[in-house]
């Protein structure tokens, strides 16, 4: 760490990158690598963030923020907020942005509404929005004090879509999502099982049959919530006599989604992949030729047993750090009720390298990876 970036070797092909690490080891090289990565994101994004605009490739995303509240000891909140209009001009989609800006107002925290990069109908699913969103936040945390826990999502009409649609399949990313006046398409609730999830929407809003869906949606999310009492913990509000817009009756949204924290390690992931692909997951993981869209994956943890109840992938990978299981003992995994490994899968400072480098999340770094290939 101590060369440029440039005059680095590829840290693969070092011999000590696999060296076995202790716990105190594998802390100390998190830490450090953490740091470097941080410091280098920092200048890297620093112009973009003053200017209050994101660049990706050939697409940009401005934004603009407000911040509420003093600082808590463990960092501010984030809250993200979409804004509506979709499939028109560009003129009217600047308003509903600007709109957005002053729509809600958090105790605490930093309040930002970005503005879509397209004004196609789907602005807010598109491919390049998760990477967006992942810009933000990071560069939230780093220039603001952001606590990657205390990270939400929020959207309204067009800007609900998008939570329909990225809360399930960004749900590592969140503590907590709100879907106001919105229609999910095509999308499942599955993905929403760690994460707290709110529905607000008019009784009368027809269009798209949306009010019919929201029903439907707060059916879907009760029984899932009755098979499975750990997850799908949501708030679905019906608000009577109120066509499209709510008159900011939606607002009790944000007290609601601030109760939550972000369970970056929790002890059961359903996985479905999006159209959008996503290679990583919690403390799952994919390559990239293995990746199906509708694929699901659901595992189970429980001290240091895994269970793998339904898997579509040829590769499946399996992180592991210390704080998640006891990597001083044997871990086992289960298939189809059988055991198909017990072990002690060894820290190396390439896992932990490469687990900063894919996620920039101190809370998502893996000292260990278990690959479970053909099931």
């Amino acid at each position: 760490l101590e060369l440029p970036v440039a005059e680095r070797q590829d840290l693969a092909g070092l011999p000590f990158a696999t060296r076995k690490l202790n716990k105190s080891e594998a802390s100390k090289v998190a830490a450090l690598i953490l740091q470097d990565i941080y410091q280098r994101e920092k200048e890297a994004l620093q112009a973009e963030w003053s200017s209050k605009e994101m660049k990706l490739g050939d697409k940009s995303m401005k934004f603009d923020y407000r911040i509420f509240g003093e600082k808590p000891v463990d960092g501010r909140s984030l809250y993200i907020s979409m804004h509506g209009g979709g499939n028109t001009s560009a003129a009217a989609n600047d308003q509903q942005w600007k709109n957005q800006i002053g729509l809600y107002s958090p105790e605490e925290g930093v309040y930002l509404a970005p503005r879509a990069p397209t004004n196609t109908w789907n602005l807010w699913h598109e491919a390049h929005i998760d990477s967006f969103f992942d810009k933000l936040i990071l560069s939230a945390v780093l220039f603001e004090g952001v606590n990657p826990d205390k990270v939400y999502l929020m959207g309204y009409s067009a800007g609900g879509d998008g939570v329909f649609q990225l809360a399930p399949r960004m749900s590592d990313r969140f503590a907590a999502a709100a879907m106001m006046a919105g229609h999910p398409n095509e999308t499942s609730p599955l993905g929403l099982r760690n994460i707290g999830f709110a529905l607000h929407m008019g009784e009368l809003d027809k269009a798209y049959n949306r009010n019919e869906v929201a029903k439907r949606w707060a059916v879907m999310l009760d029984s899932l919530q009755r098979e499975d009492p750990g997850g799908y913990t949501h708030y679905v509000k019906i608000h009577e006599g109120r066509p499209h817009w709510m008159n900011r009756e939606d607002t009790i949204a944000v007290p609601w989604m601030a109760r939550f924290r972000r369970d970056a390690l929790p002890k059961k992931i359903v996985w479905v992949q999006d159209d959008v692909h996503h290679l990583n997951y919690y403390w799952l993981g994919v390559p990239q030729s293995c990746v199906k869209t509708g694929g699901l994956v659901v595992v189970s943890r429980q001290g240091n047993e895994f269970i793998v109840e339904s898997n579509y992938a040829d590769t499946l990978r399996i992180y592991l750090n210390d704080e998640m299981v006891n990597l001083n003992k044997k871990i086992s995994v289960k298939m189809n009720g059988k055991v198909v490994y017990v072990g002690k899968p060894e820290r190396t400072l390439l896992s932990v390298y490469q687990s900063l480098i894919q996620r920039k999340d101190p809370k998502l770094v893996f000292s260990s990876v278990m690959e479970i290939v053909n099931n």
